[in-house]
């Protein structure tokens, strides 16, 4: 297949798109900068110039693919809500687009917040009356798809992805505890995170655009959940720091905008994602990553 592919450059795309091409599809990356699109270039794919919020651009560029990839989100927590609603008018053109055709629309969504309480399933969905996570209304879109003859289907990923150039949650972890000089967890940190190697990530994208059944929720977790008091704990050995509890009351001043992710406990299974598309993680886990030192600046010899 012939796949157009958003945040190409990116941290999950630049393992997703030489996945892609291994198995034989060709890519057609978005690039909304000169970097990027040298890096979509020199990984061997092609590049379509556009932003997410440019609905010509990403028109022209699912129209011209026998599927689309859609991995890039603005993450801008200053104004989430606009990110959020740029995300969804960007799926909205790619439904627009694909419509009556049966071609695949794979797209990254989030594990965190989805059922509180509880591990999460691909069967779960927000029950009427609740306060759904801030980016399920485009998933609800993309699987809406379906019934308009889209093959679309929704990666729900964890919290964690991780790998050597990871710059989400964890690394900000990290860099929170060099700047106060404790790793830190709220509470007793028995708060769950689930994790998932890139590599595997990538592969699940590749399985999910060649197989997934339209409406498909897929899971992209490799560990059901890892404590976040565990994760404070390597962070604190690493770095050579105590290791300390943040009362709840006091988490925003201690980790800013990460503490209201941090109140979440959001252990996910992956077992009908395992069965569906046949996706099996082999990657390490998120604690054997850690110790291999890279998230440190101290790469493991």
């Amino acid at each position: 297949m012939r796949l157009f592919v958003t945040g190409a450059s990116g941290f999950i795309g630049s393992a997703v798109v030489p996945e892609l091409l291994r198995a034989g599809h060709q890519v057609l990356g978005l690039a909304r900068s000169n970097s990027s699109a040298e890096a979509i270039a020199a990984a061997g794919a092609e590049v379509h110039r556009g932003t997410l919020d440019d609905p010509d651009s990403l028109h022209a560029g699912a129209s011209a693919a026998d599927g689309v990839v859609h991995l890039a989100f603005i993450h801008d927590f200053s104004d989430y809500e606009g990110a959020i609603k740029t995300d969804l008018r960007a799926i909205e053109t790619f439904g627009a687009a694909l419509e009556g055709t049966d071609r695949p629309l794979v797209i990254a969504s989030g594990l965190l917040g989805s059922t509180p309480g509880r591990v999460a399933t691909e069967r779960d969905r927000p029950a009427p009356g609740t306060t759904a996570p801030p980016r399920e209304a485009a998933a609800q879109t993309t699987l809406g798809l379906a019934e308009r003859g889209v093959r679309s289907s929704v990666v729900r990923l964890a919290a964690s992805v991780h790998d050597e150039g990871d710059h989400g949650f964890v690394p900000r972890l990290i860099d929170i505890a060099r700047e106060k000089g404790v790793s830190g967890y709220v509470g007793d940190g028995a708060n769950l995170w689930p994790a998932v190697h890139r590599l595997d990530a990538a592969r699940l994208f590749r399985l999910a655009v060649e197989k997934a059944p339209a409406g498909s929720v897929l899971h992209g977790t490799a560990e059901k959940g890892v404590s976040l008091r565990t994760i404070a704990e390597v962070i604190g050995r690493h770095l050579g720091l105590p290791v300390v509890s943040v009362p709840a009351e006091q988490a925003e001043g201690h980790f800013g905008w990460l503490a209201r992710f941090l109140a979440v406990s959001a252990p996910a299974s992956n077992a009908l994602t395992r069965e569906l598309l046949d996706w099996h993680p082999t990657g390490p886990g998120l604690i054997e990553d850690l110790d291999r030192g890279h998230y440190f600046g101290t790469p493991a010899a």
